[in-house]
């Protein structure tokens, strides 16, 4: 995974901006988040917590969950989600 360190969304970035900023790592956990029963286990520490930098993700006690925010990019990157 290297370059991910690099990583950085800026707060005022517009949905579609983002979606087309993240790698399969980002998604992966955006998709396995959004669904109905969410399982965080499997996912990269990093990855969360990048996703959770960026206000995609919070936190809900000790489990994290995709914001509004986070949705929106969902939504607005889900046609790049059919060729992943």
């Amino acid at each position: 995974m290297a370059g991910q360190s690099r990583w950085v969304l800026n707060g005022t970035m517009e949905p579609i901006a983002i979606a087309d900023s993240l790698d399969r790592f980002h998604w992966e956990a955006l998709r396995a988040l959004g669904a109905p029963s969410p399982d965080a286990s499997r996912l990269s520490e990093a990855v969360l917590k990048q996703l959770l930098g960026s206000d995609l993700l919070e936190l809900h006690g000790d489990r994290p969950a995709i914001t509004a925010k986070g949705r929106r990019v969902v939504a607005c990157g889900s046609p790049r989600l059919w060729n992943s």
